[in-house]
């Protein structure tokens, strides 16, 4: 009797092979398709706001030009149902005297969509809206965080945001070539701890109990690329023991990132607190290929002539205010503008 060979069976870690491999080749195909349909719709609205915006210019009145989009929404809409209304119409034409073709398909290659390029539309400040596009890049930010950040001010609460515009500039150019930040970028004149719970009155020890309770919270907006490392962090020098608040590592500016907290104002006994600090890390912690260590002071009550005089803008010692509540939004939009216009007074003086 003749026997019969027995079926092999498929194991059970072959079929999950199988099943990720597949799952890779869908999962690839489908980002694809989706860089490719994102990269054409971006263009589409901006060759569409071109060719209106070159058909507007060429007869050079105004309400020509809004008559025609009307008109030509009407139509569209006809023709291809919801979705060319008027102002999606004045968007496409926005983007095309906003961002050149060579933007666009820089903003494609890098991932941002059509919704991304709809909320830089709202900068009217060229620098400004190149820093939030790198930012957005780097970071990866999707729109709803991107909105934030604008509404936050974000890029005025940055050292970028006080040099003259040609080292702004130089600046932005080597951040889109290197593809990192700079701690001028990194590091900010005020930060916004709201969103971690504390009330009126509060001590050291509390606020960074909160921090650490939140701490993603914390990092979010500190920015995405500082990863946590240690809290009342110990070093000891000539037997006496010191603590660091918050340790931090910068994985973009490769440094480690002392964080002392205060309350009040800032006071000049700190910086050299934080340069002991700096300078034990710097010896004993720093590891091959990091650059040296950065101090971040953060108080809750802004000093600016204090640093000034001290020059710490200049060093590797930073300083910034909290706020635990928001501040009002207006009068925070003048103090910073303030302190870009003073800073670069101060900078042509220098020259």
């Amino acid at each position: 009797m003749k026997k019969v060979k027995p079926t092999k069976t498929a194991s059970k870690a072959e079929i999950n092979n199988l099943y990720a491999d597949v799952c890779g080749i869908i999962e690839g195909s489908r980002q694809r398709i989706a860089t490719t349909v994102n990269a054409e719709i971006c263009l589409m609205h901006w060759q569409i706001g071109f060719r209106i915006k070159d058909d507007v210019l060429y007869n050079q009145r105004a309400e020509y030009g809004k008559q025609i989009v009307k008109n030509l929404s009407d139509k569209l809409t006809a023709q291809f149902g919801k979705g060319w209304g008027y102002e999606k119409l004045k968007h496409c034409v926005r983007s095309a005297y906003l961002f050149s073709e060579e933007d666009i398909r820089y903003a494609v290659r890098t991932q941002l969509t059509w919704t991304h390029l709809r909320s830089l539309m709202s900068i009217d400040d060229e620098l400004k809206r190149s820093f939030y596009m790198e930012m957005t890049r780097i970071e990866h930010w999707d729109t709803r965080t991107l909105d934030k950040k604008i509404d936050s001010m974000l890029y005025e609460r940055t050292a970028l945001s006080q040099k003259p515009e040609e080292l702004i500039k130089l600046e932005l150019e080597k951040i889109k070539s290197t593809n990192t930040l700079t701690p001028d970028v990194v590091f900010r004149s005020s930060y916004f701890l709201d969103a971690i719970g504390l009330v009126d009155v509060y001590s050291e020890k509390e606020l960074e109990d909160a921090i650490l309770v939140n701490l993603q919270i914390f990092i979010r907006e500190m920015g995405n690329d500082f990863a946590f490392l240690d809290r009342q962090k110990r070093i000891t020098i000539d037997a006496t023991d010191y603590f660091i608040d918050l340790l931090f590592y910068h994985r973009g500016l490769k440094r480690l990132v002392a964080i002392d907290l205060k309350l009040g104002k800032f006071k000049p006994a700190y910086e050299g607190q934080m340069l002991l600090y700096l300078r034990y890390l710097n010896k004993n912690e720093r590891k091959e290929g990091e650059e040296s260590p950065i101090g971040l002071v953060l108080c809750n009550e802004g000093n600016t002539e204090h640093i000034e005089y001290l020059m710490l803008e200049d060093s590797n010692i930073k300083v910034a205010q909290y706020f635990t509540q928001l501040p009002d939004k207006k009068l925070l939009s003048e103090k910073l503008q303030r302190a870009i216009a003073i800073a670069r007074d101060q900078y042509a003086n220098k020259q």
